[in-house]
C-alpha cells in the first residue's frame, strides 16, 4: 500500500486548504439568512417555543441516529427530551430505551453548553450518553484497540475498504490538536473562521480522526450544531441531520472521495450547501409546526379522539405530507375504527373543512386543509 494513501498520512495533515472565493458566496448567503428561524421563534409565545423546540430537536436526534442505522420511537424520544429540558408538566408517559434517554441527555448538553469551549471531558460525556445501554462499546473514552479502524462495505469475504483511520496510539495527541483548533477558530478567538467553513472542517476533521469506537458521525454532526450556535450566539435549531438523511449516499460519498487529500474545496462546497439547505428546511418545518399549533387551537372542539389520532399521524409525516394521501383504509388502520365509523368520521371532517377530499371511490384521499393557518415567515418560497 502507498505509505501515504490516506490524508492523515500526508505531510500537510491537518492543514486543510480550499478555494476561499468558492465558499465566500455561500457564507454570505448564510449570514443573510441565519437569523430567520431565530426571529420566527422569538415571535412566538414561550409555550409554543418550547413545544416547537422539542419537536425540532427530536427530529434532529431521530435523524442523526437513523443515519447510523439506529431507529428510535418518536414519542418516547420526545418524552426523554421533554424530561431533560425540564418540561415535566407536558411530559407524556412512554417507555423509553437507554439509547433514547442517552441521546436526549447529549442534546441537552449540546444546547445548554454550546458557548462553552470544547474539551475532552465534553466529548467523553457526549459519547458516554450516546452509548448508554451499549455494553459492547467502551463508553466515554477514546478507542484503544490495536487493530486497524476501517470503514468497509460489501461482502465480509471481499470487503471494500473506503478508509483506514489513524492508529489508536495517535488519538490523544490528534485530539489535543483538534480541540485546540476548534477553540482557536471560534468567534472572537485567536483565528476565527466563518461559520460554514468552520462547521464543515470541524465535521470532516473529527470524523477523519475517528477517535471513538462508535458514535463518531453523531458527535461530528453535533459539533456542527455547536459551531453554528456559537456563530449565532444563541442555541440554534438545525435540520442538518434531517437533510443529510434524505441522501445518505451523497453524504458518505463526499467523505469517501475526500479522505485521500487535504485540499477540501469540493467537500466544503457540498457541506456548506447542505447547511444552507437544512436552514431552509428548518424554516419550512417551523412554518408547518406553527400551522399545526394554530390548527389544533382552531379545531380542538370540532374533532373526536379518533379523528385527532388520525390527524396527528398526518402531521407526523411532516411538511411533505402523508405518503399517498390519507385513505379510508389508512384511517381504519390508524384508529382501529369499524368501516362505517371511519366513513362517518371522514365525511364529518370534510364537511367541516378540516380535511380536503380528492378523488372518487377507491381513489378517494384526504389531506389537511392548512390554508387558513399558513405562515408568512417562509421567504424561501
Amino acid at each position: 500500500m502507498n505509505s501515504k494513501k490516506w490524508n492523515w498520512q500526508q505531510d500537510d495533515w491537518p492543514n486543510f486548504t480550499y478555494e476561499n472565493e468558492k465558499i465566500a458566496q455561500l457564507e454570505r448567503e448564510y449570514i443573510q439568512e441565519a437569523g430567520i428561524s431565530f426571529g420566527i421563534m422569538k415571535s412566538l409565545s414561550e409555550a409554543d417555543q418550547k413545544q416547537l423546540s422539542v419537536e425540532l430537536i427530536s427530529d434532529e436526534a431521530l435523524n442523526t441516529s437513523e443515519i447510523e442505522g439506529e431507529i428510535f420511537n418518536r414519542d418516547s424520544l420526545q418524552s426523554s427530551i421533554m424530561r431533560e429540558f425540564g418540561l415535566a408538566e407536558i411530559v407524556r408517559e412512554a417507555r423509553t430505551t437507554p439509547g433514547e434517554r442517552g441521546i436526549a441527555k447529549m442534546m441537552k448538553e449540546l444546547y445548554t453548553k454550546y458557548q462553552h469551549s470544547l474539551d475532552h471531558e465534553m466529548l467523553f460525556s457526549w459519547h458516554d450518553n450516546l452509548m448508554l445501554g451499549n455494553s459492547k462499546i467502551k463508553a466515554g473514552k477514546y478507542r484503544t484497540y490495536k487493530e486497524d479502524m476501517q470503514v468497509v462495505s460489501g461482502r465480509t469475504d471481499k470487503p471494500k475498504i473506503h478508509f483506514v483511520a489513524q492508529p489508536s496510539s495517535r488519538i490523544p495527541q490528534e485530539m489535543d490538536k483538534f480541540i485546540d483548533w476548534f477553540n482557536r477558530t471560534a468567534p472572537e478567538n485567536k483565528t476565527p473562521l466563518p461559520p460554514l467553513t468552520r462547521a464543515g472542517i470541524a465535521h470532516f476533521y473529527f470524523v477523519t480522526i475517528h477517535p471513538f469506537e462508535d458514535g463518531n458521525g453523531r458527535i461530528g454532526r453535533a459539533l456542527v450544531t455547536k459551531v453554528l450556535s456559537q456563530s449565532n450566539k444563541n442555541p440554534i435549531l438545525t435540520a442538518v441531520s434531517c437533510t443529510i438523511n434524505q441522501d445518505k449516499k451523497q453524504y458518505y460519498n463526499s467523505l469517501n472521495t475526500q479522505n485521500k487529500s487535504n485540499e477540501i474545496t469540493s467537500y466544503l462546497t457540498y457541506f456548506s450547501k447542505t447547511i444552507l439547505e437544512s436552514q431552509r428546511a428548518m424554516v419550512e418545518k417551523l412554518d408547518f409546526l406553527i400551522a399545526k399549533t394554530k390548527f389544533f387551537d382552531a379545531h380542538k372542539r370540532n374533532i373526536n379522539d379518533r379523528q385527532k389520532k388520525a390527524i396527528l399521524r398526518i402531521f407526523r409525516a411532516g411538511p411533505k405530507g402523508f405518503d399517498g394521501g390519507l385513505s379510508a383504509k389508512n384511517y381504519i388502520a390508524i384508529t382501529k375504527a369499524p368501516k362505517a365509523t371511519a366513513t362517518r368520521d371522514l365525511t364529518d371532517l370534510a364537511k367541516k373543512g378540516i380535511l380536503i377530499k380528492t378523488g372518487k371511490l377507491k381513489s378517494t384521499r384526504y389531506e389537511l386543509n392548512l390554508a387558513p393557518f399558513n405562515c408568512v415567515f417562509n421567504i424561501f418560497k
